[in-house]
């Protein structure tokens, strides 16, 4: 819901969601009365959603809920050409079987965050109308209408112009152009939402229709701007934090959150969360052993959103158990076997390795010569440390590598 005597565009920039609009009086026109379709893209360039993400899945949840209509597109053909924003090397080429895989994935993720039944949201992929294009006739209708001396001003291609920028790539622009393109014309899509990254490709786009349709369309052709906070999320030093809970559990996920810096608790709460604005503003004044509380709160309501309640709940009491006993039942586990064991011992470097706490043994000499490894509270300096078998009998042992990243490792 609505936060009370206040406009959904008012609570997006009350919770520092915005960062550049064009219109923005038609924008708040067309969100506040419900009357937005508005699309957001994600190109299925892995099978999983990750926390980079979680504000635009959130952000169409919340608009949902006050009456407009989201296009979830699933970049399907435009990540066979790959976004060079953000990028200093080229992306790996997929094929077209791993692209539909990833986007089946997708799908049933955003399914947690927005009701597509009834019409009330759509799920499109642009290969529907990317793939049959004819290269020529896309040249003379969509290519006529970018200048190559702007799009060479563009920060997406900007930043690659030193180590090369493919001529595939440079496509990209007016690949996602079209989408909005389209979409406008055939699902009256009248709003677009992307990362600070996009700006230009967006306006890319708004640019396309207003100059294919004429000045009549200028109305319905408005270009909000997310911002970016999320692009700088989903990154920890052994790799993304993922939606599917096969990739990063539901433990992991909650810890991630519950180990945000000081200085971004409060961000995220008011970003990520559907805590009303008044109840967040109390936690203004909070410092010390509070903000320890926020990050709970934090992580707790993340975790339900992702994850469901019960696992939420099982992940908080697991992460206290942790931190109070040196134990927790619901912690991820990792199975060894006696295969990794050399005469009955395994040393620490392969017992980091084998947690998977790190990527490779000579990451995790480095983590247990800087002091950031622990197994069952007792934090472990040698590299020629072992363990025995007979260590990890019953509820094995508690491998924990810095402050974010802890594994149960057992033997069966």
């Amino acid at each position: 819901m609505t936060e009370p005597n206040m406009t959904i565009y008012d609570e997006l920039v009350a919770r520092g969601l915005i960062a550049q609009v064009t219109d923005e009086e038609e924008i708040k026109e067309l969100v506040n009365n419900g009357k937005a379709t508005f699309y957001i893209g994600f190109d299925c360039t892995a099978d999983s959603l990750h926390v980079g993400h979680f504000m635009a899945l959130c952000l169409m949840k919340r608009l949902q809920m006050a009456g407009n209509k989201p296009i979830a597109l699933i970049g399907d053909g435009t990540a066979m050409i790959g976004d060079p924003s953000g990028r200093t090397d080229m992306r790996q080429m997929l094929t077209e079987e791993t692209i539909q895989y990833n986007a089946e994935c997708f799908k049933k993720q955003m399914e947690k965050f927005i009701d597509f039944s009834d019409g009330k949201a759509l799920m499109l992929r642009n290969s529907e109308w990317l793939k049959p294009l004819n290269y020529i006739e896309m040249l003379r209708e969509v290519g006529a209408c970018f200048s190559v001396n702007n799009m060479l001003r563009a920060e997406c291609y900007k930043q690659r112009m030193e180590k090369g920028l493919s001529f595939l790539e440079f496509n990209y622009m007016i690949m996602q152009s079209y989408d909005f393109y389209y979409m406008f014309q055939k699902y009256g899509c009248n709003l677009q939402f992307g990362g600070n990254d996009q700006w230009s490709n967006m306006l890319g786009g708004t640019e396309l229709i207003r100059r294919k349709l004429g000045k009549d369309a200028h109305a319905m052709t408005i270009t909000l701007l997310l911002n970016s906070e999320g692009k700088k999320m989903g990154k920890t030093a052994s790799g993304a934090v993922w939606l599917d809970p096969d990739k990063t559990s539901p433990f992991d996920f909650y810890q991630y959150w519950r180990n945000v810096d000081d200085a971004d608790v409060l961000k995220c709460i008011r970003m990520l969360t559907f805590l009303p604005l008044s109840q967040i503003a109390e936690m203004e004044a909070w410092e010390g052993s509070q903000l320890n509380q926020a990050k709970e709160i934090l992580a707790y309501e993340l975790t339900k959103l992702v994850h469901g309640e019960e696992e939420a709940v099982k992940a908080q009491a697991s992460a206290r158990a942790l931190f109070s006993s040196g134990a927790a039942a619901e912690m991820p586990t990792e199975t060894l076997t006696a295969a990794d064991f050399t005469d009955g011992v395994i040393d620490v470097v392969t017992l980091v390795h084998k947690a998977g706490l790190v990527t490779s043994k000579s990451d995790g000499r480095r983590a247990v010569e800087q002091g950031g490894v622990m197994v069952d509270g007792e934090k472990i300096g040698d590299i020629k440390q072992t363990f025995a078998m007979e260590q990890f009998a019953g509820e094995g042992l508690v491998v924990k590598r810095g402050k974010k990243n802890f594994r149960r490792v057992v033997v069966e």
